[in-house]
């Protein structure tokens, strides 16, 4: 691959995370703080990507990739995504918030694949040469997080405008990226795509409890992706935004470890410490404060990248494995559909109503019983780790047929 391509690539990926990280982590302190939508709507508004995250396979797979060329689609889905935005910064209502960030949605999720697809057509050896382009993904999310901390704009409308601009930007960039033609005279139905095809790898126990583990794992992680940043900066933690940005820089660095420690723990102790790490997380932020316990909240976001690369990427690892050669898309397109879609939208759902049990009102201050609500996703992360840990298995028989693939 090319300097000249590599640059363009990683220049698409750090854009590309820069525009998602600059609204998704701290939108909920918006809408709490300065809209002033109920906690069960804040949810719900979260569940806006999920809603987009199961039907955009569909666009990508059977529309995107037939029809257009990429780097034009990724173009125009991005502009609209600027379009909308700027939109949304006048909109104070629920309802028409939540429609707006639906359809933003609907045009930001299919360039998540596109960019990858774009990025593959242009590798001789994508297994060795994505992670090096992608990793600029993560540091775009880092330096959105850092821009909107120092901003101290966190509960401002003026996030949207900086997704905004950053939009405009990305889509006028991706006109000049390498042009990447339609796939015409493909053939792939809703089902494949989805991974419905895949149901199949159902009747084996191990596979199955890992799926069902995903979901369930998917609502500790809405209420970390939904309600950290409120929390951190109800506390009075300053420059949030920025902080929780030590869990993007945690991830990059367990990506690079997870073989290491994937051929010394195998699979289930891999995903046991990740949900391990889940429970400890929660456990520090229900106890830890923004005085002499702040230490508690650092290490509960530093954890962030044990938290998910050990239970999430070890999971897509997994199925990868086990799945056989002509189910391999169909099965991550199931357990992406699984976790991003089905798990996020039940978590964010349910992340808003147990914050709103415990939200009250004193004048005009919001507060939230911090530590009950912290003490939810730790239980639910209790009872995952218990039912993964009696239910996986990983016999030697399945191990032979890992070898044997």
């Amino acid at each position: 691959m090319r300097i000249k391509i590599r640059l363009q690539l990683s220049t698409l990926m750090f854009l590309q995370y820069f525009v998602w990280g600059a609204w998704y982590v701290t939108i909920s302190t918006y809408l709490t703080n300065t809209l002033h939508f109920r906690p069960v709507e804040v949810g719900l508004v979260f569940g806006t990507f999920s809603i987009a995250a199961m039907i955009s396979p569909f666009f990508v797979g059977l529309v995107a990739d037939k029809f257009f060329a990429t780097e034009k689609t990724l173009g125009v889905l991005h502009l609209l995504g600027a379009v909308i935005f700027y939109l949304l910064s006048f909109v104070q209502t629920f309802g028409l918030f939540y429609a707006g960030l639906l359809l933003y949605a609907l045009c930001y999720t299919p360039t998540m694949a596109l960019s990858n697809s774009i990025s593959f057509h242009q590798m001789e050896d994508p297994g060795k040469q994505f992670p090096g382009v992608r990793v600029l993904g993560t540091i775009g999310w880092i330096a959105a997080g850092m821009t909107i901390g120092f901003m101290k704009v966190e509960s401002s409308v003026v996030q949207l405008y900086v997704a905004a601009i950053v939009s405009v930007l990305l889509g006028l960039y991706c006109f000049t990226l390498p042009h990447v033609p339609p796939k015409k005279g493909t053939k792939a139905t809703f089902a494949e795509i989805i991974g419905l095809d895949a149901l199949k790898l159902f009747k084996e126990r191990a596979f199955a409890t890992i799926i069902i583990a995903s979901v369930l794992t998917c609502i500790p992680l809405s209420f970390y992706y939904s309600w950290t940043n409120p929390f951190l900066n109800e506390i009075g933690m300053k420059f949030a935004a920025s902080k929780m940005t030590m869990g993007q820089m945690s991830e990059f660095f367990f990506m690079l470890v997870i073989p290491f420690f994937f051929v010394r723990l195998g699979v289930k102790r891999m995903i046991m410490v990740g949900m391990l790490a889940w429970i400890l997380r929660y456990l520090l932020f229900a106890f830890g404060n923004n005085e002499a316990l702040v230490w508690m909240l650092y290490t509960g976001i530093i954890l962030h990248g044990v938290c998910y690369d050990f239970f999430f990427v070890t999971g897509q690892i997994f199925v990868d494995k086990r799945a056989p050669k002509h189910l391999k898309a169909s099965a991550q397109g199931m357990i992406t559909f699984a976790t991003y879609g089905l798990g996020m939208f039940i978590g964010t759902w349910f992340s808003g109503l147990m914050v709103g049990l415990f939200t009250f009102t004193e004048g005009d201050q919001i507060t939230h019983t911090w530590t009950k609500i912290w003490l939810i996703p730790m239980v639910i992360a209790i009872v995952v780790l218990v039912f993964f840990a009696v239910l996986f298995r990983n016999g030697k028989e399945a191990k032979a047929e890992v070898k044997e693939e």
